[in-house]
C-alpha cells in the first residue's frame, strides 16, 4: 500500500534535511576560518604533512615542502616553535612581514588573509604555530569553486522539496475535494454510486475511505429508496380497510338499529385488520431502527419457546422442532425470535391440517441455518425471488396475511449479515431458512 503516512513522513524528513543541511553551510559560511582552514586543499592537511616531514626528514625536507605548496597554491606558510622563534625559513618574504607588522587600523587593507593554527605533534608533543597568509585572489577564486557544490546541492533539495512537497499537497487537496462533493450530492439525495470510484482504486487511505464511503453512500441510498418505496406500499395498503371502514360507518348511519348491529362485527374486523397491519409495519420499522449491542444467543430454547406459542396461537398445526444440541451465536436474540415466529404464522396459514410444521436448526460451515417447512401448495417459482418484498403476496395468497412476515425475516437475517432463503421443497410444500453467520457483520 502506497501509504499516504508514507509520504508526509518523508516530506518532513526531507525538510529537516534541508533545514540541516543549510544550518551547517551557514555556519560554515559564518566562521570563515574554520571553513577555510577545514575546506582549502593548500592548507586542509598542511601541518600533519609538514610536522611529519620536520620530524622525520629534517628542515631541509620540510622547506622544501612549503616551498612546493606555494608554487602550486600560492600560499605563504611560517612555522613557529612554541618560543616564537622561526623553524624553518618559511615562504614569507621578510619585507611583506615587515610591511604587515608596521599595518595600522583604517590604513589600506592587505593583499592576503591571515590565518594560524596550532598543532601538537603525536609522536614528540611538541606544539608548531602555522601561519598562513592567502592572497585574496586565490581567496575569492577558491571560495567561488567551492560553493558550487554545496549551493547546487541546495538548489536541487529545494526543487525536489518543493515538487514532492507539492505532490503530497496534491494527493491530499484532490481526494478531499471529491469527497466533499460527495459528500454534497449525498446531503441533496443526488449522489451517485460511481462518482468515487476512481478515487476507491488508490492503494492508500483515501483510497479504503472512498471505498467506505461508497458503500455507505449504497447502504444510505438502499434505506431511502426502501423507505420510499415502504410509504408507498403503506400508504395503499392502509387505504383499503379504512375505505372498507368508512363504506360501514356510511351504511351504518342509514341504517336502522338491527341492520346497525350486524354491521359492528364488520366494523370491529375491520379494525382488527388495521390494528394488525399498524403493528407489522411497525415491527418491520424495529428491525432496522433497533441499535442494541450483539449479545450471546442460546438458539435451542429460543425454538422450544416458539413452539409452545404456537401450539397455543394454532392448536390444529402441529410444530416439530429437529434442533443439534448446543448450538449458539451473536446476535440479536429478539429479532432471530421474531423473524422465525413470523416464518412459523406464514407455514401455518398454509399447511393443511394433520402434516407437521418441520422446524429444524443445524450448523453449516460458519453459518447456522433455522428453517420452516410446510406441506401447503408452496409459491409458483417466477414468484420465489420476490417474496421477502414487503407487501408482496404471491397470486392466489392476497387473503393470506399483508405480505410483511417474510420480509420481516429477511430483514432481520440481513441485520445479522446472513439471508432469507425461500424455495418450494422437493417432496412438497414450502421452505423457508434463515443463514444466520456465528458473528454478525459489525458494517451492517
Amino acid at each position: 500500500m502506497r501509504s499516504l503516512f508514507w509520504r508526509i513522513l518523508a516530506s518532513f524528513w526531507l525538510a529537516i534535511a534541508l533545514v540541516a543541511g543549510l544550518s551547517l553551510l551557514l555556519g560554515h559560511m559564518l566562521n570563515q576560518d574554520a571553513w577555510i582552514l577545514s575546506r582549502h586543499p593548500g592548507i586542509s592537511n598542511l601541518a600533519q604533512e609538514w610536522t611529519q616531514r620536520y620530524e622525520t626528514q629534517g628542515a631541509d625536507a620540510a622547506q622544501q615542502f612549503l616551498e612546493r605548496r606555494k608554487r602550486r597554491y600560492h600560499i605563504d606558510v611560517q612555522v613557529l616553535n612554541e618560543s616564537g622563534d622561526p623553524l624553518v625559513r618559511g615562504t614569507f618574504p621578510r619585507r611583506a612581514a615587515a610591511w604587515e607588522a608596521r599595518q595600522h587600523p583604517g590604513e589600506d587593507p592587505l593583499p592576503w588573509r591571515r590565518l594560524t593554527v596550532e598543532y601538537t605533534s603525536p609522536q614528540t608533543a611538541d606544539t608548531y604555530l602555522l601561519i598562513y597568509r592567502i592572497p585574496h585572489p586565490e581567496l575569492d577564486a577558491w571560495h567561488r569553486q567551492s560553493l558550487i557544490w554545496p549551493l547546487s546541492a541546495l538548489g536541487i533539495a529545494l526543487v525536489v522539496l518543493t515538487l514532492f512537497s507539492l505532490l503530497v499537497t496534491l494527493s491530499i487537496t484532490r481526494p478531499l475535494s471529491r469527497l466533499r462533493v460527495a459528500v454534497h450530492d449525498l446531503g441533496q439525495t443526488t449522489y451517485q454510486q460511481n462518482s468515487l470510484a476512481r478515487l476507491a482504486s488508490r492503494r492508500d487511505e483515501f483510497g479504503v475511505l472512498a471505498t467506505d464511503f461508497n458503500r455507505m453512500g449504497a447502504r444510505l441510498q438502499s434505506l431511502i429508496s426502501s423507505q420510499r418505496q415502504l410509504l408507498r406500499d403503506v400508504s395503499h395498503e392502509l387505504r383499503s380497510p379504512l375505505a372498507r371502514l368508512r363504506i360501514a360507518l356510511a351504511l351504518a348511519e342509514r341504517a336502522g338499529p338491527e341492520e346497525r348491529e350486524k354491521l359492528w362485527p364488520r366494523l370491529t374486523r375491520e379494525c382488527d385488520r388495521l390494528e394488525s397491519l399498524i403493528s407489522e409495519i411497525l415491527t418491520l420499522a424495529r428491525v432496522d431502527a433497533d441499535q442494541a449491542s450483539a449479545e450471546h444467543v442460546d438458539l435451542n430454547p429460543l425454538l422450544h419457546n416458539l413452539q409452545k406459542d404456537a401450539a397455543l396461537s394454532a392448536p390444529e398445526q402441529r410444530v416439530e422442532v429437529a434442533a443439534e444440541p448446543g448450538l449458539s451465536l451473536t446476535g440479536w436474540p429478539t429479532m432471530i425470535e421474531r423473524a422465525v415466529d413470523n416464518l412459523l404464522r406464514n407455514a401455518q396459514r398454509f399447511n393443511p391440517p394433520g402434516q407437521p410444521i418441520e422446524l429444524r436448526a443445524y450448523r453449516e460451515g460458519e453459518h447456522i441455518n433455522v428453517s420452516v417447512r410446510d406441506h401447503g401448495p408452496g409459491v409458483a417459482p417466477e414468484h420465489l425471488a420476490q417474496l421477502g418484498e414487503p407487501f408482496f403476496r404471491a397470486p392466489g395468497q392476497a387473503a393470506a396475511g399483508h405480505g410483511l412476515g417474510l420480509a420481516i425475516a429477511r430483514r432481520a437475517a440481513e441485520r445479522h449479515g446472513g439471508r432469507l432463503m425461500v424455495a418450494n421443497h422437493p417432496e412438497g410444500g414450502f421452505i423457508a431458512t434463515l443463514e444466520l453467520p456465528l458473528i454478525p457483520d459489525g458494517n451492517l
